[in-house]
């Protein structure tokens, strides 16, 4: 089953799923309910990003109690690349692991929270170092109501993985099942990586989203790390350029090609 990560803009804004067809959506998709004005062409974009004043922050993370952690990383469809799932047991829960990603349109440095994700970080740390991500595009630029690049599908469509699947972690643990705050945005920062699922449990994989500016987003989505200045500069110049606007969860694959050539952890 191919799987297309969607992560959904704006308030109260339904995830695009299939999880039951023969493909599922796994981006960061729809349109937004908060009011934004942001000015495209063919040529460039003017980002003036709405006011997020009345969105509440991302709740504070829970300091783990243990230095490692036990994950689970299920089968899920076929791999993209082949590629060995992570270890489960004995996965580290402290410290940062420092990633730099060579791009086609310059460096973008990320550090990964271990503690916060520990799961989510054994997972990308493993991928980059079985050189799943190198020589891949980023195919989705949203430059309206969410401010995202999406990377992480080998194949370039928003559907590929790496043949296994995983939970959510933080943001999303943060709340119960029942609470209704769960699904109520709160403004991911510029600065944030997180991944792209499609809004079924165990729906993590490969794909992941930048934000390179404040973006309003229900806390479902696993938030790992941060990016680095320069990487933000590299992102702000691919979303001047604007999008083709092709993809109906809103956006589409940037003007400017942004290909991972390597992704390095140091």
């Amino acid at each position: 089953m191919k799987r297309t990560l969607i992560v959904a803009a704006g308030v109260g804004l339904a995830l695009v799923t299939g999880a039951c067809s023969s493909s599922t959506d796994n981006s960061a998709g729809g349109s937004s309910a908060t009011s934004a004005t942001t000015s495209a062409t063919s040529s460039g974009t003017t980002i003036n990003p709405p006011d997020l004043s009345s969105y509440p922050k991302l709740p504070a993370a829970t300091t783990p109690t243990e230095g490692t952690a036990a994950c689970s990383y299920p089968a899920s469809g076929q791999p993209v690349k082949p590629v060995t799932p992570p270890p489960s047991a004995g996965v580290q829960a402290e410290g940062t692991a420092e990633v730099t990603m060579a791009t086609s349109q310059g460096p973008i440095g990320l550090s990964l929270n271990r503690a916060e994700a520990p799961c989510t970080v054994n997972s990308f740390v493993s991928l980059a170092e079985q050189g799943y991500y190198n020589d891949t595009p980023c195919h989705r630029l949203s430059t309206s109501g969410l401010y995202i690049l999406q990377c992480g599908d080998p194949s370039g469509t928003g559907r590929g993985g790496p043949g296994y699947g995983y939970l959510n972690e933080y943001p999303s643990t943060q709340y119960t099942a029942a609470d209704p705050a769960g699904q109520q945005p709160v403004v991911y920062p510029r600065g944030t990586i997180a991944m792209a699922n499609t809004g079924q449990p165990g729906s993590n994989g490969s794909q992941f989203f930048l934000v390179y500016e404040d973006s309003p987003l229900a806390p479902q989505y696993t938030v790992f790390g941060t990016i680095s200045e320069e990487g933000l500069a590299t992102i702000e110049k691919v979303a001047t350029a604007g999008n083709d606007e092709s993809m109906p969860a809103g956006g589409g694959k940037p003007n400017t090609p942004v290909q991972i050539e390597k992704v390095t952890v140091g």
